[in-house]
């Protein structure tokens, strides 16, 4: 069994920043892959970022440049680093692991169902002008 417990959300002015965590616990394999998601209301679960344990990543072009994905193998701790936030940032943003080795990372981040089996519940991130 896996846990995944994500924290660092909140309400931020536009251009501010933030920095999520997911702290994820269990029976954790060696290798793994580690997602950042977010969802508003009426929408489907989008994309954030991505990193694998031999530290490949992906990011949606909206974030581009503003946000950092890294993880932290020891603590299997993952973070994501949100800076110059826009208010079309504002979402529940969502943490999701899983131990496949993914032959396409860019479909894994497209396709948060069928590729994550484990998931956080959650943390608000709200951008206000």
């Amino acid at each position: 069994q896996v846990q995944l417990v994500e924290s660092g959300g909140g309400s931020v002015q536009t251009g501010g920043s933030l920095r999520l965590s997911c702290v994820m616990s269990g029976y954790v394999y060696v290798n793994y892959c580690m997602a950042w998601f977010r969802q508003t209301p009426g929408k489907g679960r989008e994309g954030v970022a991505l990193i694998t344990t031999d530290g490949s990543t992906r990011y949606a072009d909206s974030v581009k440049g503003r946000f950092t994905i890294s993880l932290d193998n020891a603590k299997n701790t993952m973070y994501l680093q949100m800076n110059s936030l826009k208010s079309e940032d504002t979402a529940m943003y969502y943490c999701a692991a899983d131990f496949s080795d993914f032959l396409d990372l860019d479909y894994a981040l497209e396709q948060p169902f069928k590729s994550f089996t484990y998931w956080g519940q959650g943390t608000q991130v709200t951008v206000s002008s």
